[in-house]
């Protein structure tokens, strides 16, 4: 068999390879062109998310505010839970 037989070589004519692969192969070749687009999007992104106005949400606080000064002594629940 032939080198053809497997289709073109990438590194010896990748334009030719790109245009074999999007007729016979559509389904790798776009999920390699949209690999290849991720890194890209990462840094573009989002300053152009910025320019139109779209600001990113405050964190989400991961502890609960403690309360400052003493506890308040509970009233009005008499079920003798609570020994003083």
């Amino acid at each position: 068999m032939s080198a053809q037989a497997f289709g073109p070589r990438f590194w010896s004519n990748p334009i030719r390879f790109c245009r074999w692969a999007a007729r016979e192969r559509p389904s790798y070749f776009w999920s390699c062109v949209i690999a290849g687009i991720g890194p890209i999007m990462v840094v573009t992104v989002p300053p152009i998310r910025h320019r139109l106005g779209d600001v990113d949400a405050p964190p989400i606080p991961l502890t609960y505010p403690v309360p400052t000064g003493p506890r308040k002594k509970l009233t009005g629940y008499d079920d003798d839970t609570e020994t003083s």
